[in-house]
């Protein structure tokens, strides 16, 4: 095997550039802020309907998602296996592509008022964004040897994070300057339309330039959903005889915890806690999108000097530097001091963990059901990071308890990273 053609690495870096418009202007910056304040403006309070219940419409947000990942994380391991016997994992790249896509785009219709309607769609677009990603990920030890996938990981992270800084400076310059007639409301439901147009058009130049991946069963005896579960099991088996890769996704399990919720919580916590206005918080991720970037390609070098495993305990260990830090925060200085460190370290953990995982798994052509293991593993602990933190939120009636609360999720995560390090040396 050897490393595929620039072309090929270009097409599928292209993808994070193309869905991770979603990741930033949807679930980080512009629609949490759009949907407490449209929200608490129609209702006239923080505390809002849904389907016939009341919810503080912050947690209610916590709870959507959470709601979105878990059916990720339910469906995305029968469907990768079923992508995998029959070869088709292009397939549901492109479906779950146009789902995120058509979804964000018809978030343009959300005004507070029709709260049902705009979870609805955020879910559906969260199950877009989720699902695809596992199709996209499991290319990666099919594109790349094992002494590139670093680099080529930090590659895709860096164009997401320089693809999504465009399009959120576009939406952030319709906001700021309200030109061909809009207000700031219209202005913002436009950025979700834009989001929806970028996602799906860019990702039409990684769905041409991927190859078609091949089969792993040549003759089907049965239905797709038997041969998928039977994939599954198949892939679960080598699984557990692999030492090193269960610690590790142990590790990256609890550690997700923590790393998914606060950067998906983090602008809510600057509009709700230190009261920052929309504007500046929208900035703020920006340079937190750019400073990603240097984290990414940084951690990736350091990793290739130290190891992939050592790296991430010190990370982590950042991590948990941040969570003390949040609590504690008093002023909009200590927002952004704090906004560049999670850029720093938020680059580097994505990365390194999916290289990690692809370095970790064995040669295998079920590169999509590997892959399922780590997504799952992924979207299951964000389920459980942003329901705990909403709970906590709502419980205590204080945010900074729930920042607080991610720090065990870190510490447990550190534990195992340590245990996969030492059971990497013994086998050596």
């Amino acid at each position: 095997m050897q490393t595929a053609s620039k072309k090929v690495i270009n097409g599928w870096a292209m993808y994070d550039w193309a869905n991770s418009v979603y990741n930033l202007v949807i679930t980080t910056t512009f629609f949490p802020i759009y949907f407490t304040s449209a929200t608490k403006e129609h209702f006239h309070s923080e505390t809002i309907p849904f389907f016939g219940k009341t919810y503080v419409n912050a947690a209610l947000y916590d709870y959507a998602m959470a709601g979105a990942f878990l059916l990720a994380a339910i469906l995305s391991p029968i469907l990768s296996s079923i992508a995998d016997t029959r070869g088709n994992k292009k397939r549901y790249l492109r479906v779950f592509t146009w789902m995120g896509g058509i979804s964000c785009s018809a978030l343009a219709l959300f005004n507070g008022a029709n709260v049902e309607y705009g979870v609805i769609c955020f879910m559906l677009a969260t199950l877009g964004y989720c699902g695809g990603l596992v199709f996209y990920n499991s290319y990666l030890p099919e594109i790349a040897i094992p002494e590139d996938r670093d680099r080529i990981s930090a590659k895709g992270f860096a164009m997401g994070y320089i693809g999504s800084v465009i399009l959120q400076l576009v939406g952030f310059v319709l906001v700021a300057v309200k030109p061909f007639g809009l207000t700031g409301g219209t202005a913002v439901l436009a950025t979700f339309l834009l989001v929806g147009v970028w996602w799906i058009g860019f990702a039409q130049i990684t769905l041409i330039r991927l190859p078609a991946s091949a089969p792993t069963v040549g003759e089907h005896k049965g239905s797709a959903l038997t041969e998928g579960f039977a994939e599954l099991k198949k892939v679960y088996a080598q699984v557990k005889l692999m030492p090193v890769l269960k610690r590790f996704l142990r590790g990256f399990f609890f550690y997700s915890m923590g790393v998914q919720t606060v950067m998906m919580a983090a602008t809510i916590f600057g509009s709700e806690e230190l009261h920052l206005p929309p504007t500046t918080l929208i900035m703020t991720v920006v340079v937190i999108q750019l400073v990603a970037v240097l984290g990414a390609w940084s951690i990736a070098r350091l990793s290739g000097r130290f190891g992939n495993l050592r790296v991430l305990m010190g990370v982590l260990i950042l991590w948990i530097g941040i969570c003390v830090a949040g609590y504690r925060m008093q002023t909009a200085i200590d927002f952004y001091l704090l906004a560049t460190a999670v850029g720093l370290v938020m680059g580097g953990v994505q990365s390194l963990s999916r290289s990690t995982y692809a370095k970790l798994m064995p040669e295998t052509q079920d590169t999509t059901s590997f892959f399922s293991y780590y997504d799952v593993t992924e979207k299951i602990s964000i389920v459980i990071g942003m329901t705990s933190f909403g709970i906590i939120h709502e419980v205590t009636g204080n945010m900074r308890n729930s920042v607080l609360a991610l720090i065990v999720f870190f510490v447990i995560g550190i534990g195992w990273v340590f245990s996969a390090r030492v059971k990497q040396r013994l086998e050596k």
